[in-house]
């Protein structure tokens, strides 16, 4: 389902939003989840993040849900040697250098997490689909009901960056480290995304955690401990730390840490769990109080 088919039937929300941010939360939370979203004492991960999309107006969460701006940020951090090669940004897809782009090479749209465009060499596609693309993209707009208000403001723009190749998959693992109050306590590797999703979770010491799901199937495959597990982590430290929660993606290849983006609410906090007992464990890890230490 595309943004436009979701925004026609979601208008009923996105029309209670203006109106009451709270109560559209709620109905959404109780017909996604199943249980009631509770405001008052949220215990659960997923209500905690409803709590942040309402009372959190960090606005450095603006500059860092972009692809684009939260460069600055990484480089601000102390991180910028993971971010990827940048090799053109700018708002009018018509002036993307197409003959000076290597063979390979990745296009995204900065404000969207599906706005991709890879070239790995193989694909047939023209200049002109690419340009139609962008502009269809830049006019997304996100859900207003799914409360996550930091999205959008930024002004989108396109970048093109440098092609990052897997060594041992076909397509690149998404080390997506899930950091609260600054430190890191579940590790999630996404698979396949392209071609059956699969999510794997590792606690730090990259031990499985056995039952944790996201809504994606556990691969069961045998990844071995990154040599620069140590160092994942401590880029996510130093990238969380300005964050109640910050979900801090990464890729891998070679031993070599390329940052992704970061996400302050997975899934707006929608999606379900493989179990309740995960949801609350995730949650506890939480502490909502810390909103004004930050």
């Amino acid at each position: 389902m595309n943004n436009l088919q979701k925004n026609i039937l979601l208008t009923p929300f996105n029309i209670l939003y203006k109106i009451s941010p709270e109560l559209d939360l709620k109905l959404l939370f109780r017909i996604k989840q199943g249980y009631s979203l509770n405001l008052n004492n949220p215990k659960t991960y997923n209500e905690k993040l409803q709590w942040i999309k309402l009372h959190d107006h960090n606005p450095l969460m603006i500059k860092c849900c972009d692809k684009y701006t939260v460069r600055q940020y990484v480089e601000s951090q102390g991180c910028g040697d993971v971010l990827n090669d940048l090799l053109w940004q700018g708002f009018d897809p018509n002036q993307i250098p197409f003959e000076k782009l290597p063979e390979k090479y990745v296009i995204k749209v900065t404000h969207g997490s599906t706005f991709n465009i890879i070239q790995d060499g193989t694909k047939s596609i023209t200049k002109n689909e690419i340009i139609n693309k962008c502009n269809k993209w830049l006019k997304a707009k996100f859900l207003p009901c799914y409360g996550e208000w930091f999205y959008g403001i930024e002004k989108p723009r396109v970048i093109v960056e440098n092609f990052i190749e897997s060594k041992d998959d076909k397509q690149l693992r998404d080390y997506k480290v899930f950091c609260f109050n600054g430190k890191p306590k579940i590790i999630r590797v996404d698979t396949d995304r392209f071609t059956g999703h699969k999510m794997d979770f590792f606690d730090t010491n990259w031990n499985r955690v056995d039952g944790a799901g996201m809504g994606y199937p556990v691969s069961g495959r045998d990844f071995k401990r990154p040599k620069c597990l140590s160092d994942l982590l401590i880029y996510s430290e130093k990238l969380s730390e300005k964050f109640l929660h910050a979900r801090v993606d990464f890729y891998i290849v070679e031993e070599k840490i390329y940052f992704g983006e970061i996400t302050f609410t997975n899934g707006a906090g929608f999606d379900r769990f493989s179990t309740y007992e995960f949801d609350l464990m995730m949650g506890k890890w939480l502490d909502l109080n810390q909103a004004e230490k930050i």
